[in-house]
Formats: C-alpha cells, sequence, structure tokens
C-alpha cells in the first residue's frame, strides 16, 4: 500500500500538480494567520517584519501550515491510543438488522485495522506557501482587484522571482524537513484592456503574485528560468528532494495509474443517482466514493465509513442530558435529515481515526475534548460504518459548529428530543439501541 500524503492547503492549483504526478492526495486546511506567524517570529529575531526576506518567509509559513495539521494528526492518535471500552460488530446481511454477533475491545479493533497511528512511515504531511518578489518586495495574494491591478501594471514586461518554501513532516516519526525553490519569472508587455480581461476572469485576486502559469494567466509569461511546479505552488523537485531526506521513495507516494487519472472526480451521474450533487469546490479525497452493497444500496466510502456519536452528561449525576447532533445538507444523500457526524474512511486510516476526523472536520468536535468509550460497527462485508461512543471530558466543553459545507447546522439535542427528529434510515433504525449504550455506559464509567 502507498504511503498517504497530506496536503495542508486547499488550493486547487498544488492539489493537480500532485494528480497529475500521480498523487491522489488527502486535504487538511491547516487554518494558520500568516500574518500573525511572521510578525511573531520577526519579533522574536528583533527585526522588523519588512526586514524578513521573502526567501526565509515562504519556508516559515510552509512549517507553520504542516506543523498545524501535524499537531491535529497527533490530537487525533492520542484520542485514538486513550479509546476505552467494547466494540460492538454486527453482520446483518447474514444474522439480520441489530443482532450483535460479536464483542470485542475497542484497542483490538484499532489492532485490526492497522490504522495511521500504528504506522511505522507517515502519513506525510506537506506545508506550502509562494510568494512573488518584484525589486525585493514580496507579494502574496492581492485579494482585491485594485491591488491585482496594480501589481499587475508594474509586472508587465519585467521579471521577478517567485519563491516557494516545502516544508514535509513524517507523522510517524515527526522527523521534519522544509527548504524553498525559486524561478525567475519574466512578463510579456500586456495592455491595460488584458489586465481588466485578466481581472474580470477572478483569477489573479486569490493566487501569489496576482498570474498562474496553468490558467488565463500563462500566456501573459514569456519565459521561466527555474522550476516551472513551483510557480504553479508546488515543486516537485523540491517535495521529491525532501521527501527522500526523510529516507522515503517518492514512489512509494504513487496511488493512482493513467486510468484513474482520466476521470479525477466521482461523475455527477453517479451522484445524482443517489440524490446528492456537492458544490463545485468540494474535493475528491482517497477513499471517497460509492460500492454497490449486496443489500441493494449504493455506500458512501471506499474503505468503509464511521461518525461519532458524542453525548453530554449532567457533571453531577452523570445522566446523559444531550446529543450532538447534525443536520445534513440538503445536496448530501438523505439531505435535510439528521444523522451524526461523520464520513468516508480515508486512505490507511482506522474507523475510529477516520470518525474522529471527519468528526472535527464537520462539526468542530476535537479529540482531546472527548473520551471515546465504545463503538458499534454494522459489516456489511466489503463496506461498514462504525458509530463511536463518546462522552465529553470532565472539565472540556465542545463547542460545535459547521467547519464545512456538509451540514445545514450542528448542535446538541436533548437526548430525549433525538428520536423525534427526521433522522437518516440508518440512524432511525439504530437509535433505540444506541440510546439505551449511552445510558448504560454513562452509568458504568461515572
Amino acid at each position: 500500500m502507498s504511503i498517504p500524503l497530506i496536503l495542508a492547503s486547499k488550493s486547487k492549483a498544488r492539489r493537480d500538480v500532485l494528480f497529475h504526478a500521480g498523487i491522489r492526495a488527502t486535504i487538511r486546511v491547516s487554518h494558520v494567520d500568516e500574518a500573525a506567524v511572521v510578525a511573531s517570529t520577526a519579533a522574536q529575531r528583533g527585526i522588523a517584519v519588512d526586514e524578513m526576506t521573502t526567501e526565509d518567509r515562504v519556508p516559515l509559513l510552509a512549517r507553520a501550515k504542516a506543523a498545524a495539521v501535524y499537531r491535529e494528526y497527533m490530537e487525533i492518535s492520542a484520542a485514538a491510543a486513550q479509546a476505552t471500552g467494547e466494540m460492538h460488530v454486527s453482520y446483518p446481511l447474514t444474522d439480520g438488522f441489530g443482532t450483535v454477533a460479536e464483542v470485542k475491545s475497542v484497542h483490538e479493533a484499532i489492532e485490526e485495522h492497522e490504522g495511521l497511528t500504528d504506522a511505522k512511515v507517515g502519513p506525510l504531511i506537506i506545508g506550502c506557501d509562494s510568494m512573488f518578489e518584484l525589486d525585493g518586495v514580496p507579494y502574496g495574494k492581492p485579494h482585491t482587484e485594485d491591488h491585482a491591478r496594480e501589481r499587475l501594471r508594474m509586472m508587465r514586461g519585467r521579471t521577478g522571482t517567485l519563491w516557494t518554501g516545502h516544508c514535509v513532516i513524517d507523522a510517524a516519526t515527526g522527523r521534519m524537513v522544509s527548504r524553498a525553490s525559486h524561478a525567475e519569472v519574466t512578463f510579456c508587455d500586456f495592455s491595460d484592456d488584458m489586465i481588466e480581461r485578466y481581472i474580470a476572469t477572478g483569477e489573479p485576486l486569490e493566487v501569489a503574485g496576482s498570474f498562474t502559469l496553468d490558467g488565463f494567466g500563462g500566456a501573459f509569461i514569456d519565459r521561466i528560468e527555474g522550476d516551472p511546479s513551483g510557480i504553479i505552488g508546488l515543486s516537485l523537485p523540491l517535495a521529491r528532494q525532501l521527501v527522500e531526506e526523510l529516507d522515503i521513495d517518492w514512489t512509494d507516494l504513487w496511488n493512482m495509474d493513467r486510468e484513474e487519472q482520466q476521470e479525477h472526480s466521482i461523475p455527477v451521474s453517479v451522484l445524482k443517482s443517489i440524490g446528492a450533487t456537492p458544490p463545485k469546490e468540494n474535493v475528491h479525497q482517497p477513499g471517497d466514493g460509492f460500492i454497490d452493497c449486496a443489500c441493494g444500496h449504493k455506500h458512501w466510502g471506499l474503505n468503509g465509513a464511521s461518525g461519532v456519536l458524542l453525548a453530554r452528561r449532567n457533571p453531577e449525576t452523570g445522566e446523559v442530558t444531550h446529543v450532538l447532533m447534525q443536520h445534513r445538507a440538503l445536496w448530501s444523500a438523505e439531505g435535510g435529515k439528521w444523522g451524526i457526524p461523520g464520513g468516508a474512511t480515508a486512505d490507511g486510516e482506522s474507523p475510529l481515526e477516520g470518525a474522529l476526523r471527519e468528526s472535527f472536520e464537520e462539526a468542530n468536535i476535537r479529540p482531546r475534548d472527548i473520551d471515546v468509550v465504545g463503538s458499534y460497527m454494522e459489516d456489511h462485508g466489503p463496506w461498514g460504518y462504525t458509530t463511536v461512543f463518546a462522552f465529553e471530558k470532565p472539565g472540556h466543553e465542545v463547542q460545535p459548529h459547521a467547519n464545512d459545507d456538509e451540514s445545514l447546522e450542528v448542535t446538541w439535542v436533548p437526548i430525549d428530543e433525538v428520536g423525534k427528529l427526521p433522522l437518516l434510515t440508518a440512524m432511525k433504525t439504530d437509535w433505540p439501541r444506541f440510546e439505551e449504550r449511552l445510558r448504560k455506559i454513562s452509568r458504568q464509567t461515572f
């Protein structure tokens, strides 16, 4: 199996560079405050922000982004390692729905799946940052039309330097390597009218230096001296060198072939067939896809799927008072109904790790704020769904909110009210047993 690669960026350009190089990366946005990182580092060095060179800034920000995602990964790993309780397994296609056929400890289940927590190498986390330098001044994304217009007028007919910083972390060992690459870019003498028409495309507003090589702006570049992929946002030669410095072969990251590259996303026709047409910007992650099941349904998750059933307890009596529920986005399967936050298990993850990651991404459930106390797996053979039971840690409080577009809302619901909601089909079937088990676990552990 290939070593999973996590890209700490939502940049489509960077994702596409990896994709066309045979790697479907898992996308994890870092949410780093870049200005704060630069200001803090400059203060520590006793210099003004303007004194920090572009060559220093881009690897600094790349490290900050990779480290932020690494910390989140370590939180998931720690929560998985501290999990307690039993995993109940049912085989509804042979034994009937609701029949628990097997009981094991949660740790036994984790060991069986050999997830990322137990990996000897990887996943690799790569952070990137790009800036365009002209006359010694660094430029990031302009964000506004006025800034883009000003910069493009300065750039025409001139040569500047595109700096790209990279950081790679091996999550299994914590080893980190980082460096920057650069390329000299010479622009044609484009007219004011060309600038206005380019700005009207929207492309230059959210890219470093206000231009791209792989889009509308590529035609305005007369010459490049250096690495072209670095100009797009991810230098393949530098990334390969950094991976090799971690004693890993670049080819161990390949997880697709040419045939798979012909289809970059799940066909819309397939999504529409189950009533799910996601927003255009949604990313097809490793592990995403539908499985045709012997039960007659299509199930989401090539490696299965999982979610977190999180409960809140009365701190004095231990009585379960609320459950955190997700109101599903209208574009999703069974959109508008209620369930628990969760989704497809990514390549290399265990169901528990996938549930912890998905619940944070969708509902802001931080692994450090919860105790995993058991799980339930409905095993259909080639596919299964794992429900992870958890409580808020004593003294911790989960503040739910939708971190992505998969929810209309995420909120605490009184446990006695859950059954009255329009629940997802599977959740409606399972809820009576889940409620009983939550209450039982709470009595046993409080």
